[in-house]
């Protein structure tokens, strides 16, 4: 296993074993958040596919890797697009300048990842 398809793992892994510890806690407002970033992704007015492409623009904008990684996932499990995804990549680009290349380029060698079947989607929406 490579030193890139570990990083995917271990994201995967601490993602999900950290939402589940931080949800056993008895934080109203923390689970509120969570389920309203849930809810937030649900569809709506706007579909799924969507709001996705929006969360991982934002994410980009954002300079936040996880959440970017979370969104790349969470956009191919809704059927977006490599050539969609790359639009989005464009408009986040373009909204946050240059300091967003070095997330594009973790962004696209996820994405890369997903594709080849090295990584995995997370099985439900839950923030970042």
């Amino acid at each position: 296993m490579s030193d890139a398809d570990d990083r995917v793992k271990q994201f995967t892994e601490f993602r999900q074993r950290m939402n589940k510890r931080i949800l056993d806690e008895p934080n109203q407002v923390v689970r509120r958040f969570f389920a309203l970033d849930t809810q937030t992704y649900q569809p709506g007015a706007l579909d799924v596919k969507t709001k996705e492409l929006m969360g991982l623009t934002a994410s980009m904008v954002l300079r936040c890797d996880d959440c970017i990684s979370y969104h790349v996932a969470q956009c191919k499990d809704a059927g977006v697009t490599r050539e969609e995804m790359f639009e989005a990549f464009s408009v986040g680009l373009v909204v946050g300048g240059s300091i967003v290349i070095p997330h594009l380029r973790r962004a696209v060698d996820f994405l890369d990842r997903l594709e080849q079947g090295e990584a995995e989607a997370p099985a439900t929406h839950d923030h970042g």
